[in-house]
């Protein structure tokens, strides 16, 4: 129970009080019993010395005693006043300090990150976070954040220069290109041209990517819901890179079984997702290789996985697949002609806005993977047609 009370500020607060309470009735009893016999040991003897020279006024007696005894007290007491504010006051500084300490270095610490500098902490004190008081736990909580602001700013440095990476190579390809035609070291027939439109319609991918990906970053999108055939979805899906698949000698297999229950999904974004994932596997599946589309129902959850024979990925790349630039193997991904390395990220963000949940799997370096997401199954029945 003390532990309980403990991790409370309310409690720590009135303990604090009470202490001070404390403090000052101790020293008030203490100098109280301390002074009053020297106060009234001295009234009473000049009172003794009256008697003495006043003999005949042994009806006033009584009266001048309890008099001097009065005094004597008051005097004891407005002495033992001063000493007991002053002890309060000493220990109110003191408790006062000690709450208010936490406070002035989330204060200071957090003018310094308003300056930039997302390194600093405030001090936590020893022990388990459990037994914190609600001051600790502020301390704990600012330093998250804190921790979360420098890696957003590390990110937001490190998307600049991946950024200007990605621009850096198609430009470099199309200024050498234009700088041969100059030159007149290429010819300038449709095998150039072919060739600098190429590395401009890159550079126009990743700039459509980054605009995608500030959209759904942001949630500066609207899904426009609608109950959807997961099936005939991923279908449409598989048309449209059928002969991607085809040029590349990639064979694509589906099994998106007709009975599924529909999902409640925005069918652009659901089938931006589907077509992410399927040019991830094509991307990274050589000639010869195999890619398998598949559906099914688990639980109330409708699970979609793309499945392929490629490259494969190592078990200490699969927790940051889905973060943004993030390759596996940069050179063989630019040297390729791969995407922008978002898709991805951007497919981890409309998954998340449906209520899903995608995650990557792979037994290892050519051993293949699987891409997989789910979707909340809907309610009512699948629209006749989508559109």
């Amino acid at each position: 129970m003390w532990k309980a009370l403990h991790r409370h500020l309310a409690f720590k607060l009135f303990l604090s009080y009470l202490v001070v309470i404390l403090v000052g009735a101790l020293v008030l009893t203490f100098t109280v019993e301390a002074v009053i016999p020297r106060v009234f040991d001295r009234h009473l003897l000049a009172m003794s010395r009256m008697m003495g020279m006043m003999m005949g006024g042994a009806q006033n007696l009584e009266a001048d005693l309890f008099a001097s005894f009065r005094s004597g007290v008051n005097e004891a007491l407005a002495l033992a006043a001063v000493a007991a504010v002053l002890a309060a006051l000493a220990a109110s500084l003191l408790v006062s300090r000690q709450v208010t300490a936490p406070i002035q270095s989330l204060k200071k610490v957090s003018q310094r990150i308003a300056e930039g500098h997302y390194e600093q902490r405030v001090c936590t004190p020893d022990g388990p976070p459990a037994d914190y008081d609600e001051l600790a736990q502020l301390a704990q909580a600012f330093n998250q954040m804190a921790a979360r602001l420098e890696q957003i700013e590390d990110m937001r440095r490190q998307l600049i220069g991946d950024v200007s990476h990605e621009l850096r190579t198609p430009l470099t390809a199309i200024k050498g290109s234009l700088e041969g035609l100059i030159d007149g070291v290429l010819p300038p027939d449709p095998e150039t041209f072919q060739q600098i439109h190429g590395e401009a319609q890159r550079m126009q991918r990743l700039v459509e990517d980054l605009q995608e990906l500030s959209r759904v970053e942001a949630g500066a999108y609207e899904l426009q819901r609608q109950p959807l055939s997961i099936s005939s979805l991923a279908q449409t899906a598989v048309q449209r890179l059928e002969r991607s698949f085809t040029e590349k000698g990639v064979s694509l297999q589906t099994d998106l079984p007709a009975n599924l229950p529909p999902v409640t999904s925005d069918a652009g974004r659901l089938e931006q997702v589907l077509l992410n994932l399927l040019g991830n596997a094509l991307q990274y599946t050589p000639a010869g290789g195999r890619v398998n589309l598949r559906a099914s129902l688990k639980g109330a959850e409708v699970q979609v996985a793309v499945e392929d024979t490629g490259v494969g990925i190592p078990a200490e790349h699969l927790p940051h697949l889905f973060t943004r630039f993030y390759r596996v193997d940069p050179s063989r991904s630019r040297a390729s002609g791969g995407g922008s390395g978002i898709g991805l990220t951007i497919a981890r963000h409309l998954v998340e806005a449906h209520g899903g949940r995608i995650w990557a799997h792979s037994p290892g370096a050519g051993q293949g993977s699987t891409f997989t997401f789910t979707l909340p199954s809907a309610q009512t029945p699948p629209p006749a047609k989508i559109e």
